[in-house]
């Protein structure tokens, strides 16, 4: 047995690095500075992503976040993804050992006849009891490019999981703001329809006394229908919103008046926010981290498929118990024990097209994901940008909409007024209530907008998935997966979620 030892010995000491390209990140220009950095909104300092929401000050916001990130299926499922990738990560580990280990057991029984035999009936029974290994040494660096690209999937899942966080508390913030938008909406609407009512009934006051026209009460009858068909929609979308709002939590759509809170407010907008510089998102965003390591994966595997152009060793071993009942019988003798140990290589050389071809398209497979990588991070800074070019108009738009309502309103009271003194038309009263109700909702929907473009902000900056400290996979989850499957202590020790 010393010999395959040796040879064994001689193969790891003298295996050489990994064949195929080391890899090297993708180089991508960013600009140093914000286009937008000038704008009195925003700073350079380092920006505070660790629970960015929390700068509403709206508990109502944390507590459906904080239920999203419980509760929500496709993080859950993210999670499993993770665990997935462990696994298979330790399957490549395992490729370290011997690949192949057998436990071998068998007993047979041999009756002849004793016409078939020359020297009549030979009964006897056959016992065999041992074990095989066969152990391909990793010469060529196949199993440790298997173990890198492996573990690089294995952080991807992880950077996967992190975008997600990303994406859902953006998710539930922006469809909160929505909601409260349009709560706005319908309470001005019905504002509104208070008023309008109100002047209806002041024009059929003076209709039937004989002091203005059947068309003015008609018109002031059309005005009120007209935005009183505008609540049903508005009540429509209110209802759709809130089942989204559900889908997110993980739960059916359901009367979210408890969670909510009844009808509330759209949060107030810090004066200035800290965003960083441009080279922040290769550090702060998941999807950079995640494109970066779905290069690093292919990259192993083209060093994976070039260890086929080349031989591969392996060692042999069987070791057991052989006995045969008419000779001895007894199979845990000293006489019994068999062996076998050996070393062995294949060269699939006549397999070579295929094998380039192979490579070929592992190559072709990692330049796409180079210039995946680039295109990330690319429209990664155009998100960035683009909110916060949104943020800086929709808040300049808030402040004009705002002096727009304030100005229709008073327009409106002195048109009735004049009306009602009889020094004017009923028609400027309709002109003038109408642009009320015009004005008053799109700065409602303009509110809800400024504080979407926010939560743009914090989203394309990569804000959300630091502060998540739970594990991938909940309580209730892992008791089922252990009570169907032996996971050992894959489901207690899973890999966190830290920036890798």
């Amino acid at each position: 047995m010393r010999h395959p030892l040796t040879i064994a010995a001689l193969f790891l000491t003298s295996a050489c690095a990994p064949v195929g390209p080391d890899f090297v990140r993708p180089d991508v220009e960013l600009q140093p500075e914000w286009l937008e950095s000038e704008l009195e909104a925003y700073e350079t300092t380092q920006a505070e992503l660790v629970e960015w929401w929390k700068v509403l000050e709206d508990p109502v916001l944390d507590d459906l976040i904080e239920a999203a990130l419980a509760q929500n299926n496709n993080l859950k499922i993210a999670g499993l993804r993770v665990l997935e990738s462990q696994a298979a990560l330790n399957i490549a580990l395992g490729n370290r050992y011997p690949q192949a280990q057998v436990a071998l057991g068998d007993a047979t029984a041999v009756g002849t006849s004793e016409n078939a035999s020359p020297g009549g009936s030979q009964d006897f029974v056959q016992t065999n009891l041992g074990a095989s290994a066969s152990w391909e040494i990793d010469f060529w660096g196949r199993f440790r490019r298997g173990i890198e690209a492996a573990d690089a999937q294995l952080l991807a899942s992880i950077a996967s999981y992190d975008d997600l966080l990303v994406l859902l508390t953006a998710q539930v913030a922006d469809t909160y703001a929505a909601l409260r938008a349009i709560e706005e909406q319908l309470k001005l609407a019905r504002d509104s329809a208070d008023i309008q009512q109100n002047s209806f009934d002041i024009v059929q006051v003076l209709y039937r006394n004989g002091e203005s026209s059947e068309l003015d009460a008609l018109q002031a009858r059309t005005q009120l229908i007209g935005t009183l068909a505008t609540i049903p929609n508005l009540e429509l979308q209110l209802k759709q919103t809130e089942n989204a709002l559900a889908a997110l939590l993980g739960m059916a759509p359901a009367d979210m008046t408890d969670i909510l809170g009844g009808e509330g407010r759209l949060p107030d907008l810090p004066d200035t926010i800290a965003i960083g510089v441009p080279a922040d998102l290769l550090r702060q965003r998941p999807d950079v981290r995640q494109a970066e390591l779905n290069a690093l994966a292919s990259n192993a595997l083209v060093g994976v498929a070039e260890a086929d152009l080349y031989p591969s060793f392996s060692l042999n071993g069987f070791l057991g118990l052989s006995a045969n009942d008419e000779i001895d019988g007894n199979l845990f003798s000293s006489d019994s024990l068999t062996y076998s140990a050996g070393a062995a290589f294949v060269w699939p050389f006549l397999n070579y097209g295929r094998i380039e071809n192979n490579i070929r398209v592992q190559d072709a497979r990692l330049q796409q994901a180079l210039i995946q990588y680039r295109e990330t991070v690319i429209q990664a800074a155009r998100e960035a940008e683009n909110a916060m070019v949104s943020l800086t108009g929709t808040r300049q738009q808030d402040e004009l909409l705002g002096e727009g309502v304030a100005t229709a309103r008073r327009s409106a009271e002195i048109s009735l007024l004049r009306y009602q003194e009889g020094f004017a038309d009923y028609q400027r009263v309709l002109d003038s209530q109408q642009a009320l109700f015009t004005q008053q909702q799109r700065y409602a929907a303009n509110r809800g907008a400024v504080l979407q473009s926010l939560i743009a902000v914090y989203r394309s900056l990569g804000g959300g998935w630091q502060t998540s400290t739970r594990p991938f996979v909940d309580e209730a989850t892992k008791r089922e997966m252990q009570e169907r499957t032996n996971w050992g202590d894959v489901l207690d020790t899973p890999p966190t979620n830290d920036n890798p």
